[in-house]
């Protein structure tokens, strides 16, 4: 992949690691990670304990914008 001719916008050798490898996971992990995070909290807070499913509920959130990330990352490469 070509570098970007710009170096001020080049991404670390960390970054791009990261993103060859989540680009290679499927969409549907986040969205059925957020999913399961929003009914696992749900469990929680019906069972009554409304601390452990405000924790796991806050989850759904930062799962389904690390999806939104990763399909970016895909559709428009890191450069």
């Amino acid at each position: 992949m070509p570098k970007n001719l710009n170096p001020q916008h080049d991404e670390g050798p960390v970054a791009e690691a990261i993103e060859q490898q989540t680009a290679k996971l499927p969409s549907d992990i986040f969205l059925w990670g957020g999913i399961g995070a929003l009914a696992t909290a749900a469990a929680f807070f019906s069972t009554g304990k409304r601390h452990e499913a405000l924790l796991v509920g806050q989850w759904a959130a930062p799962i389904l914008i690390l999806g939104l990330y990763n399909k970016l990352v895909k559709l428009e490469g890191s450069n």
